[in-house]
């Protein structure tokens, strides 16, 4: 089980709350996200598109407008190249819809999953050169392929990356009085532009492949006197409001930290989707039943990173990312309701294979001495390389330790990372760099390509070199702040989604009280993995408390710590209850026109007298 930490940090949280017309409960869960100041406290609640960073502090982007504008007025025919994953596919449809409207002859390749893998390749360079393609703008990859980069030089065409991963790099040894370090690798393009590249002082690097394509086009438009963002959501939209949604909608996918200037972006690009004048997202929306506009349904960073987000995604893993583009450029709900109906109908056999191949690593795990790795690699020769990535995620999860699950692929094994906090993936990946034939990501996420023959060896090493520590493993939970249920009501749940959106570095705000007495439990849910449980609190009020977490694993704690007489008088709804200590957060439920206080349950342990059977 998790550490439980209530967070300590300190402010004058009523004078904040007097400042900002919030409650000193408000206040205190702001600070527990480490925003202080009241300049930053007043952009947190309330910035606005003004608040943006100018695309022009990043490195690189006047000479790429420069050199846009040239190709453009050249004639070039300019082709982008992006990535199969939903940040991928954002940035390839905004970019190409920000250089059309530009006067730009443009078109855009995306990579197959299978044939091709990640990013821009010898084949997607030849095939440019063959159709007759001047330039290449890449985005969401380009950082790492300097060898295809230079084919593509060696062709005479002109080359712009645009990217956010990490740049690879060389350790070096130092010597001489000089300390070890990093040699970067750039690529020979003619222009890089990359908040992680070295001597870029942009002032928020965290930002996804959408975004830095969304800046170019930002600064295209500045340039040609093209009509600039609305005033959040005021006035009549432009494109650029448009290609602010997927450049939000793609910093959600792409789990980038929801903090500073990405806060701002997502908040900004979710209203605007409320009311999408894309005709492809608005069926994604219709035909997935969140999200609808006029139908009081608010979207949410949830829907869009849980819902959308992966019916998106589904295309790139089990068929082609292009059929998703096709989507977004759909130019009436006729058109675009049927593309968006199959993508969704990918999702749900994603889901399937997932839960099967889920169930396989846990056995590789348990079965082995696999349980005993701090970093876990497990190798799955059968499972669809496309959902390689999920899984690990589920694992690290399950698991929380750093995660590789590979996959057999037409050439070697491919495979995806997933990350724990205190463990940068892409710099330890580099530590063992000898083992693969391709990699790339960043601190939280990794992608690869090896040969079968060095999958042990490389578990081997990686756990080798690993220095996370017993204490670094155990997940910590931290509590905003320790209150009894009874406290929670309507205006406290209002008050709570000034702080959205929810997400990676701004996290869904968490209360904790003991003893909590569970009175009963009943399963729910098309696959039966959800539990609505009738809860009492201190002052005898009875409330209804969801949990969406692991049934057989909530099962299991309560026989062994209550008996399984306990377990079964919860089911049959008899008995005294079992006491317990929840983690949840407070919501209101909908249903019907009628709303209700309900709290959903995060995590829960051992509290009061152990109850004999």
């Amino acid at each position: 089980m998790a550490k439980w930490f209530v967070a300590a940090k300190r402010a004058d949280f009523y004078r904040i709350g007097e400042t900002f017309r919030i409650s000193p409960v408000l206040a205190r869960i702001i600070r527990n996200r480490d925003i202080v100041g009241e300049e930053e406290i007043r952009k947190y609640l309330y910035g606005t598109v003004k608040e943006l960073y100018e695309p022009g502090r990043l490195k690189g982007i006047g000479e790429a407008v420069g050199l846009v504008r040239e190709r453009i007025a050249a004639g070039d025919k300019i082709r982008v190249i992006g990535d199969y994953d939903v940040d991928g596919i954002c940035s390839t449809f905004l970019l190409k819809k920000g250089l059309l409207a530009c006067g730009a002859r443009v078109d855009y390749s995306i990579p197959n999953r299978m044939k091709d893998g990640y990013g821009l390749n010898r084949h997607l360079v030849e095939l440019a050169a063959e159709d007759g393609i001047r330039t290449i703008v890449t985005c969401d990859n380009g950082i790492a392929a300097a060898e295809q980069i230079a084919l593509a030089k060696e062709k005479g065409m002109y080359v712009i990356v645009t990217d956010h991963h990490e740049v690879p790099y060389e350790e070096t040894a130092g010597g001489e009085g000089k300390e070890p370090g990093k040699r970067y690798l750039l690529p020979p393009a003619d222009v890089v532009v990359d908040p992680k590249q070295p001597g870029c002082t942009y002032p928020f690097p965290e930002i996804c492949g959408a975004v830095v394509a969304f800046k170019l086009v930002q600064a295209l438009f500045e340039s040609y006197g093209l009509p600039g963002l609305s005033e959040n959501g005021a006035g009549k939209r432009g494109l650029l409001d448009e290609l602010l949604e997927m450049a939000a909608f793609a910093t959600v996918c792409d789990v980038m930290p929801l903090r500073d200037e990405n806060r701002i972006l997502v908040r900004h690009g979710l209203a605007l989707m409320q009311d999408s004048q894309n005709q492809g997202l608005r069926a994604l929306m219709e035909v997935s039943g969140v999200g609808l506009p006029g139908k009081g349904k608010k979207l949410t960073a949830f829907h869009i990173g849980f819902v959308l987000g992966p019916c998106m995604n589904a295309s790139g893993r089990l068929d082609t990312a292009v059929r998703a583009l096709e989507l977004l450029e759909c130019e009436s709900r006729q058109e675009a309701v049927p593309k968006a109906a199959f993508l969704k109908q990918l999702n749900d056999s994603r889901k399937e294979m997932t839960e099967r191949f889920v169930q396989e690593a846990v056995r590789c795990i348990e079965e082995t001495s696999l349980k005993e790795d701090r970093v876990l690699v497990v190798f799955l020769p059968d499972c669809h390389e496309s959902i390689a990535g999920i899984i690990a995620g589920r694992i690290r999860e399950r698991y929380y330790r750093p995660t590789f699950v590979l996959t057999r692929g037409e050439e070697g094994v491919k495979g995806s990372a997933r990350s724990i906090e205190g463990y940068h993936i892409y710099e330890e990946m580099t530590k063992c760099s000898r083992f693969f034939t391709k990699y790339g990501g960043h601190k939280m996420a990794a992608g690869l390509s090896m040969q079968e023959e060095d999958v042990e060896p490389f578990r081997k090493e990686i756990n080798r070199l690993c220095t996370l520590t017993a204490e670094d493993l155990e997940e910590k939970i931290h509590i905003d702040v320790p209150m009894p249920v009874s406290y929670v009501n309507f205006s406290l749940v209002e008050e709570l989604e000034l702080l959205e959106p929810f997400g990676t570095g701004n996290p869904k705000p968490v209360f904790a009280q003991k003893d909590l007495l569970f009175l009963s439990a009943r399963v729910m849910g098309k696959n039966q993995n959800v539990l609505r449980f009738t809860v009492m609190d201190d002052r005898d009020q009875r409330w209804e408390m969801m949990y969406f977490g692991n049934r057989d694993a909530f099962d299991e704690y309560v026989q062994q710590h209550y008996g399984r007489t306990a377990l079964d008088n919860l089911y049959q709804q008899k008995g005294e209850g079992i006491r317990m200590s929840a983690v949840y957060y407070p919501g209101i439920n909908t249903w019907q026109g009628s709303s209700r206080l309900q709290l959903v349950m995060q995590y829960y342990k051992q509290t009061g007298r152990r109850n004999e059977t």
